[in-house]
């Protein structure tokens, strides 16, 4: 992956071929009751028989043995059901299963065909079709159930029937009941979650851009506050505090290139892949003010730039053996990780307008045996508050050390570290000064560092929680000769690399630190990606650029897809989950067009009326949900597609204003969002619309 620009012809846009796609087995959103990922669990919970991953250990499986056996209904139908229901909470999507709305849910949402209450026969009171909630309360309507989990809408007796405490099936139903897929939840049937089978979306004609900031920069991050603020920062080491003008205004980024947030230039190595690469928020950064930034430095230049080579005996490999023929500068270069501070002289962080130029501590260095593929990406989990910390294999062609699968080493790794509960005295971890999850995959598996979260990649570049689910993970890993792909990243998973390259074997040119036989992982295929042959650009390369699911209502016809670019080409694709929950994803390309009231006129590409937007470095993504490109002709935002003459069937929900600098998010700005899963009676309405205009 290249970082700056090379010299060369303007690239001319091309639209590539429709995508055959690799299935991913499973669904997408799992997540427990805590908000913490399913754990790989040994054998089965003897109780509830979980196996595989499960949101409950040896201990909650005993607890909920011993709360069912006090209801005294064992070996009754009733009590069968009952037992799956109490169970349901060690589902590993137990936290969409059971997630709260007006009040605390005691039961999973359980599948109901009737979807809601309000869908009856006339006036019989039943339900229109059967299904696992009718027949919930058919079978236990009349069964007495000491501590009944059963949430009653009143008060009742100890021991009570659901007859005592809810009307008819109708009242059941329609409070504890949910249709698969009913509002983006599933739904419990007794056995599993249960999803929509199809997934019905209004087509997406083209992407409208407008504009907005003509730097260069490689990260935004949203302000913690909620506010129309985003924070931006440049490969050369300056972080930036911006203003975000309302959609619809035809304003600018307001943005002070004179006085940056935080400038760690001196710090900072920057050439071709180097540079501050990783920018993220504390959750709590409007109580605490701290922040993190992770780049490249160089120990020959910078006194503090020193840790332990990722090349080590520790990982089988000798730093003496790597040559400078193949671009190899053993621990030269580290990877950082520095966490810093809000400079508050008055009031809270969210008002501070700079940082403090001092580092707080340094988190992470960890040295590099190449000069290529460092990945440095840098996120807090939306579901779990930890970081996450996205690194390359650590460079030359092929991984030829074989890093990405080496259990020891953090190369070619997403690593899930604890910035919370650091270590006390002159007490550290592996890498630095940060605690290690209890909860990540290998933290007790002494063969694998601690710190990993899963592997098997080649150079992740840019990934992003997904704001509608913020359990999935999506990673955009930049391919080898000719594949590039995106990958759903979940706990323990291995990606592949540098067994395959895509789903294709891939055989290296030389192997001096091993190979990894196909047979011996478990290698998870992309779920999205694109062919090198399918892009069409003057550079004769591609690289892919990961991006965001889109969750504005700016443009309903986008909401729910996954953006994504090539850095070089100009191509921009859009994958869509479909049916829901299948792991298979329908990719189309998309076009793009300049608003014709962007702030900022657009440059046009070469013999082309479409705009020209350089290399497409990241994506960004601000508190109301809307989506930037960050390229190298400057700072473009996904706005109403009708701006550009693209049709889409639902009008779009841009709001005429943004919250002030340390509001909590607005009305507007919360408007703005879309659900994860379009309302049914929306999205077909959408396509009515849709199919109306065509005849």
């Amino acid at each position: 992956m290249r970082l700056s620009a090379p010299t060369g012809p303007v690239l001319l846009f091309a639209v590539a071929a429709v995508l055959l796609l690799a299935v991913r087995d499973g669904h997408c959103s799992q997540l427990c009751m805590d908000s913490t990922f399913p754990r790989t669990i040994n054998g089965s919970l003897s109780f509830c028989g979980y196996n595989g991953t499960a949101c409950c250990n040896a201990t909650d499986d005993a607890a909920v043995q011993r709360q069912f056996a006090a209801m005294n209904i064992s070996g009754t139908p009733c009590g069968d059901l009952v037992k799956s229901i109490l169970c349901a909470r060690c589902n590993p999507y137990a936290g969409e299963l059971f997630t709260v709305t007006t009040s605390p849910r005691t039961v999973p949402r359980l599948c109901n065909s009737t979807g809601v209450a309000s869908r009856l026969d006339g006036d019989s009171k039943q339900p229109a079709a059967t299904d696992y909630c009718t027949t919930v309360w058919d079978t236990c309507k009349a069964v007495r159930i000491p501590g009944s989990p059963f949430q009653p809408p009143r008060g009742g007796a100890a021991a009570p029937t659901l007859t005592d405490v809810w009307q008819s099936v109708g009242d059941f139903c329609g409070a504890l009941g949910g249709a698969p897929g009913n509002g983006g939840a599933p739904c419990f049937d007794g056995e599993s979650a249960a999803f929509n089978a199809s997934r019905v979306a209004p087509p997406a004609s083209g992407m409208c851009l407008e504009r907005i900031g003509n730097g260069s920069y490689l990260n935004m991050a949203p302000h913690p506050d909620g506010s129309n603020r985003v924070f931006l920062s440049n490969q050369a080491g300056k972080v930036f505090l911006a203003t975000v003008p309302a959609q619809g205004s035809s304003k600018p980024l307001q943005l002070d290139a004179a006085s940056p947030f935080l400038d760690i230039t001196d710090e900072v190595h920057f050439d071709n892949e180097f540079g501050l690469l990783g920018l993220a928020f504390h959750p709590d950064f409007a109580k605490n003010g701290r922040f993190f930034v992770s780049y490249s430095c160089d120990k020959t230049q910078s006194a503090s730039c020193s840790g332990r080579c990722a090349c080590n005996s520790d990982v089988g490999c000798d730093p003496s053996k790597l040559t400078a023929d193949n671009g190899a500068q053993p621990c030269q270069f580290q990877s950082v990780i520095a966490e810093y501070t809000a400079n508050v002289t008055s009031g809270s962080p969210s008002t501070a307008t700079a940082a403090n130029p001092a580092e707080v501590r340094r988190i992470m260095t960890l040295g590099l045996p190449f000069t290529t593929h460092h990945g440095g990406q840098i996120l807090f989990s939306p579901a779990d508050g930890y970081l996450y910390f996205m690194m390359g294999d650590g460079g030359s062609v092929g991984d030829p050390w074989n890093f990405a699968q080496n259990k020891k080493s953090l190369l070619g790794k997403i690593i899930r570290i604890d910035v919370n509960e650091l270590p006390t005295g002159n007490s550290t971890a592996g890498w630095g000064n940060y605690g290690v999850p209890k909860d990540n995959p290998f933290s007790t598996d002494s063969k694998f560092a601690p710190e990993v979260f899963a592997l098997g990649f080649k150079n992740p570049w840019r990934c992003s929680f997904d704001s509608g689910k913020p359990s999935d993970l999506y990673c955009a890993d930049v391919g080898q000769a000719t594949y590039e792909e995106v990958d759903l990243v979940i706990k323990g998973g291995n990606y592949g690399w540098r067994v395959f390259e895509g789903t294709t074997a891939y055989l290296p040119l030389e192997s001096p630190g091993g190979n990894t036989s196909a047979a011996s992982i478990d290698a998870i295929p992309p779920v999205m990606g694109y062919a090198h042959s399918a892009v069409n650009n003057n550079v004769g390369s591609a690289s892919i650029t990961g991006g965001y699911v889109f969750r504005s209502g700016t443009d309903p016809c986008l909401a729910g897809r996954y953006l994504y670019a090539d850095l070089y080409a100009q191509s921009i694709w859009a994958g869509l989950e479909s049916p829901e929950g299948s792991g298979e994803y329908n990719v189309t390309a998309l076009p793009f067009a300049c608003s014709k009231r962007s702030p900022i006129a657009c440059d046009s590409a070469a013999r082309s009326p479409l705009p020209s937007l350089g290399y497409i470095f990241s994506f960004g993504e601000d508190n109301a949900g809307d989506v930037y490109l960050l390229t190298s002709k400057g700072v473009y935002r996904v706005v109403d597609p009708s701006e550009c003459g693209y049709a889409c069937p639902i009008k779009s929900s841009a709001p005429g204003s943004s919250p002030p600098p340390g509001a909590s998010p607005s009305a507007a700005v919360t408007a703005r969002r879309t659900p994860a899963v379009a309302t049914t009676a929306m999205v077909l309405a959408g396509v009515f619309l849709a199919l109306l205009a065509l005849s």
